[in-house]
């Protein structure tokens, strides 16, 4: 009866761990793909969170939501963003440490690759692409990128 208890005990703990090993080796990566011009008015509130990183970086007036998605990639794997507007980035999860996630990203849109680079993404943390004009004067596409 105490070997019985024991091995149920021990299925048991395997059963809950094998599920928390295994999310250890993906990662989430978030991005939202957004417009920046120098036209006065309010940004969108969707973006109020990153606004000031944006206008740090970008040094745009105004900011407005166009998309967002997000994937769960293996550490190491591959993903696929979907943003709208045919935009998707193509997302390479190289390695993590527990406190980063190296990744390369490649920005595809209209048909043609806009960007591709290496990123070191903490958690939380934005990292903001600045990218092609959309068809509007003094208006550019961005990405904000965020691992979890």
């Amino acid at each position: 009866m105490k070997l019985l208890r024991s091995t149920l005990l021990l299925v048991s703990l395997a059963v809950l761990l094998v599920p928390s090993l295994s999310a250890a080796d993906r990662a989430s990566v978030q991005a939202i793909l957004l417009t920046a011009s120098n036209e006065q008015g309010e940004s969108d509130r969707r973006l109020s969170a990153y606004e000031p990183t944006l206008r740090r970086i970008l040094r745009f007036q105004s900011y407005r939501f166009v998309g967002q998605g997000s994937a769960s990639v293996a550490v190491p794997g591959s993903g696929d963003v979907s943003l709208g507007r045919g935009h998707h980035l193509e997302v390479e999860a190289e390695r993590s440490d527990g406190r980063s996630l190296h990744v390369k990203v490649r920005w595809i849109g209209e048909g043609r690759t806009f960007m591709n680079t290496g990123l070191v993404l903490r958690p939380g943390v934005p990292a903001v692409l600045g990218g092609p004009s959309t068809g509007r004067e003094d208006e550019v596409y961005a990405v904000i990128v965020i691992g979890r």
